[in-house]
């Protein structure tokens, strides 16, 4: 059974989603939920879920990235993961942190992947007329959002969407697909999974 470190910054909608997946005959389960920010909504969640939670709060080294990600390495191997998921976690990371996990590291992006790496992406899409906007599961590589796409899920753009109705329309489909890639990516499986 593989175990999954799940990262977070905030509420942990994708969190609950990928916790609750990992159960029955699920090749893997839920190890830990770490949050850089104390007190960020998704570890209650997690520890109502019965879930180990950790805080690592990256406000406490000011620019020294290099400590607040050796802090980060230290509190999630204490749990010995196998794979890690990025579930709005909101720090960017360096590439020694990335090639620690390399090849064990997903994220999920409110974008259908190369468009709209970084922040703002509903506004963007709606900024640039598009039709359809989305979400993209990646693994993690030390170039931002850029690494392999794993998954994408499509949601129409409707005329007069503000950038809250985007999102609030992508976020189920978040929840749908970041279960169904991680639960191949566990299983060494790295064919894209597509939903309409």
């Amino acid at each position: 059974m593989s175990r999954v470190a799940i990262l977070i910054s905030g509420g942990g909608s994708n969190m609950v989603a990928l916790a609750q997946s990992m159960t029955g005959e699920h090749p893997a389960r839920p190890c830990l939920v770490l949050s850089n920010v104390p007190g960020a909504g998704g570890l209650a969640k997690a520890a109502d879920m019965g879930i180990a939670t950790a805080t690592v709060d990256h406000k406490q080294f000011g620019k020294d990235r290099e400590a607040f990600e050796g802090a980060l390495i230290d509190a999630i191997d204490a749990h010995q993961p196998d794979f890690l998921a990025l579930a709005g976690f909101m720090r960017i990371l360096t590439p020694k942190f990335i090639n620690h996990y390399a090849g064990r590291m997903l994220n999920i992006h409110p974008s259908l992947l190369p468009k709209y790496k970084g922040l703002h992406t509903h506004q963007r899409a709606i900024d640039a007329g598009d039709a359809e906007a989305g979400c993209s599961v990646h693994e993690v590589t030390a170039e931002l959002d850029g690494g392999p796409i794993l998954g994408q899920a499509k949601v129409p753009v409707n005329a007069g969407d503000t950038w809250e109705d985007l999102a609030a329309r992508v976020l189920p489909m978040e929840h749908q697909l970041y279960p169904a890639v991680l639960r191949r990516f566990v299983q060494g499986d790295r064919s894209p999974v597509f939903l309409p």
